[in-house]
């Protein structure tokens, strides 16, 4: 936990392709010293560290007592047995997503840091998007909403189904706008290239009526990152790979009836200098962190439901 006008002091574990990313970030932060880095992989750690002048370990635990902060980027199933010493000593996180491998572990996290009162925030990097922050100024109540995140194949992710790997990124985002209880999930998956399911499609159902379908695969020829909101007003339409909004009006300012394009602004800024920024601007502060431990656990949630319906939905295919 940092206190004064010092450098806050930070470190990362796991230093592969997200781990590599957030290093270069605080480099940049005038406001932080990078004092160490952890990873299973001496070497990887040991590059790191003469990359950046720091110390290097293979055990995480290593690094308590010496950060104010930490981002940690290790595999899924390790988030818990990593993350939990960290709060338990009062050490600040920022957890790539998904929180957790399941809601036991969520809980656990987050109780962990209102007891030490350690800052608490999950790595969304698509809230920091700024076609969907822009989206945030224009957007009224979702009636409908399509999403589709669809990847080529990488081995980088798969310790975990295609549903917290990348499907969770979307649920985040619907979950924050659209704001009502669930009343039904149903789901379809298949796995194709990995042992855990590789492609898969959710239709959710709010209390309000809103109605969400979702899709994403990581065994595409192609990238798209697209998600669609349909309300009464209009129809909006985010690339999250080019960062772009399309936003469309049933009316203009004057009240006449047509289609009509707004005018949005999206600045041009990358995500996770934003998004590590953020977590920054919260350890400094002491407020809460713009994607806390609780919404990292409803994500989770609607993710691990969809989980299941796919399961008794039908025989997996392999």
């Amino acid at each position: 936990m940092h206190n004064g006008n010092e450098k806050i002091r930070v470190g990362v574990i796991g230093i592969g392709h997200l781990g590599t990313y957030h290093l270069q970030k605080y480099e940049q932060l005038a406001e932080c010293a990078i004092v160490g880095v952890a990873d299973s992989t001496r070497e990887r750690a040991d590059r790191a560290a003469e990359t950046y002048g720091c110390e290097s370990f293979d055990d995480h635990r290593d690094l308590v007592g010496m950060v104010d902060a930490v981002s940690i980027a290790v595999p899924t199933k390790y988030h818990y047995v990593v993350t939990k010493d960290f709060l338990a000593a009062g050490v600040d996180v920022l957890l790539e997503k998904p929180i957790a491998v399941n809601i036991e572990e969520a809980d656990g996290l987050i109780s962990l840091a209102k007891t030490t009162g350690a800052i608490f925030q999950i790595g969304f990097i698509e809230r920091f998007n700024p076609a969907i922050v822009a989206l945030k100024n224009v957007m009224d109540e979702p009636l409908f909403i399509e999403a589709h995140r669809l990847h080529p194949f990488f081995t980088r992710g798969t310790d975990v189904d295609v549903i917290l790997d990348l499907m969770i990124h979307d649920l985040d985002i619907i979950l924050s706008f659209v704001k009502s209880p669930l009343k039904n999930v149903e789901a379809v998956g298949v796995s194709v290239l990995s042992d855990n399911v590789d492609i898969s499609n959710a239709r959710i159902t709010f209390r309000n009526g809103c109605v969400a379908n979702v899709t994403a695969s990581r065994v595409t020829g192609k990238v798209m990152q697209k998600i669609r909101f349909f309300g009464l007003s209009g129809y909006h339409s985010v690339d999250c790979g080019k960062r772009e909004l399309m936003s469309l009006s049933r009316k203009n300012d004057k009240g006449s009836v047509g289609i009509f394009q707004n005018n949005v602004d999206v600045e041009d800024y990358d995500p996770l200098e934003r998004e590590i920024r953020s977590f920054i601007h919260a350890v400094s502060t002491r407020t809460p962190p713009i994607v806390s431990g609780e919404e990292g656990r409803k994500s989770l949630e609607l993710a691990l439901q969809i989980v299941e319906k796919m399961n008794m939905g039908q025989g997996l295919a392999t």
